[in-house]
């Protein structure tokens, strides 16, 4: 979002303004000694991403470099620069076809998973990797407070000049690279390690949901759950396992998932399982109420912000006015008091010009510190979806226990129609053996289901405790930059005025 160059206005502030000079056309021109002013022409002030400044407060360091392990010695820090334009590779033998850009991501560490101290690679990836990655993650980590990745934005790269389309997506990919490198889990990942390091083609293929496998052909589950060894037990062929699911397998489960739902949302009666976590169910309400409280909080930082901005401008326009009318006065002055008039004038010229820059520089800080409110809403975003992963496996869980609960009750009818017949009925008791077959196959898959929502469970509870020592700290940092700043920014307005005051006092003493 800002340029992290620094530059100390203090000096520059505490010394004299440099000259305010006017070109033939009447416009506000820099000093030319000071190349690098943050002040420019006031009819075109600069943008925010360009402006300069320096904080009050110490804590400038780059927190993404350091993960949230509890030792400031582990460092992941992600770049991604050098965006290129390159050509679609297709077999038509059309000559042309589709562009897309790369982009630099270039990676220093000290984690031993990186390769240790001193370790530092770089790897060109598009757009779609990141999407490729971000999916992996979602399915692997499920649980988990995974960042969210940037939009593809299509509309946006339609109507944006390409030029800021691909800066603005280049900001919003290193943001996101950043995030995911600063997670105690996601950033020490074999999924991440692969997409830093790795050059050529991401061999990240995307892996199968759990759940696709659960109603059907359940006895793949094993090695998604547990690992190889499990597989060995089951049996299973290990290139079956990496294939898609079926369609008809993951439509078999999301009729049965969605008849289960509605049977919890309209059947009058409790499924067989449900969320028994009264504790999570109350920090979940207190975070959907935090949400809602955030927002509002941002919103009105957004207003501060544009306040701020409209205050800086309308100074520098007061400074400019002053300056012409100064300039004015001094061409057509004829008596000395019309050049003592001009000269206060330039005073306060001087002083709308500095306080101009100041609101621009404070406005910065500004955006530094409560854009902390955003990110955190970027945060409950994850934090819903890693919730939807908890009900997701609920349901799961839910419809295998209703489909097993399901299948007993119909063996049992068979059973008893099968024991009225003398001998027995031989296709009903080979009806009875396949449907025993199915139970097996179904409560194997029910141990999965279980396993796996105990699993999300736990990552929920452990991402809910970091994340509240993280808010604590993030908050403090955030509160403590943006008061000491909008204190030192005050106190340096104040005495802007204050000297303005001092060269214009001979008014009151003439007054008087």
């Amino acid at each position: 979002m800002m340029n992290e160059d620094h530059y100390d206005v203090h000096a520059s502030q505490d010394g004299e303004m440099e000259s305010l000079v006017l070109d033939d056309s009447g416009h506000l021109q820099p000093p030319p000694q000071s190349p690098k002013s943050p002040f420019n022409s006031f009819l075109d002030p600069p943008s925010y991403a360009d402006a300069i400044f320096t904080s009050f407060d110490s804590n400038g360091h780059d927190k993404t470099l350091e993960l949230s392990t509890g030792s400031s010695s582990d460092y992941l820090h992600i770049s991604v620069s050098d965006p290129q334009k390159e050509q679609e590779l297709t077999n038509s033998l059309v000559p042309g076809g589709n562009t897309y850009y790369t982009y630099l991501i270039t990676t220093t560490t000290n984690l031993p998973e990186f390769g240790g101290p001193g370790s530092e690679f770089s790897v060109r990836r598009r757009f779609r990797d990141v999407v490729t990655l971000s999916d992996r993650l979602s399915e692997t980590y499920r649980g988990y407070f995974i960042p969210v990745r940037p939009e593809k934005s299509t509309v946006e790269s339609q109507v944006m000049q390409m030029q800021d389309f691909v800066e603005q997506r280049r900001v919003a990919l290193e943001k996101y690279l950043r995030k995911l490198g600063a997670h105690p889990v996601i950033g020490k990942s074999e999924e991440l390690k692969v997409f830093l390091e790795v050059k050529g083609k991401l061999p990240l293929a995307k892996t199968t949901d759990v759940a696709s496998r659960m109603l059907d052909g359940a006895v793949n589950l094993p090695r998604q759950l547990f690992g190889g060894e499990a597989v060995v037990a089951a049996g299973v062929d290990l290139n079956d396992v990496s294939q898609p699911a079926k369609v008809g397998r993951d439509l078999l489960r999301i009729f049965k998932e969605l008849k289960q739902s509605v049977s919890n949302d309209w059947g009058g009666t409790k499924p067989l399982v449900f969320e028994e976590d009264k504790e999570f169910m109350e920090r979940k309400d207190k975070l959907m109420e935090f949400e809602n409280q955030l927002s509002n909080v941002s919103q009105q930082a957004e207003s501060l912000v544009k306040v701020q901005q409209d205050m800086g401008e309308t100074m520098g326009e007061l400074g400019l006015a002053f300056v012409k009318l100064t300039k004015f006065e001094t061409e057509e002055a004829i008596f000395d008091s019309q050049r003592v008039r001009a000269a206060d004038m330039k005073n306060v010229a001087t002083a709308a010009v500095k306080a101009s820059r100041l609101y621009r520089e404070l406005n910065t800080q500004t955006i530094k510190h409560l854009d902390k409110l955003h990110e955190y809403l970027g945060t409950m975003l994850a934090i819903n979806n890693a919730f939807s992963d908890r009900s997701s496996a609920l349901l799961t869980f839910q419809t295998l226990s209703s489909e097993l609960a399901s299948l007993h009750s119909r063996v049992e009818k068979l059973e008893v129609a099968s024991s009225k017949i003398f001998g027995g009925d031989k296709s009903r008791m080979r009806k009875i053996e396949e449907m025993r077959e199915a139970i097996r196959v179904t409560e194997n898959a029910k141990i999965c289901a279980d396993k796996e929502y105990e699993r999300i469970k736990e990552n929920n509870r452990s991402e809910l405790e970091r994340i509240d020592k993280e808010r604590h700290n993030d908050f403090l940092s955030m509160l403590r930059g943006f008061v000491v700043n909008q204190t030192g920014y005050a106190e340096k307005m104040a005495a802007v005025w204050e000297k303005l005051a001092e060269e214009t006092a001979t008014y009151s003493r003439d007054s008087s």
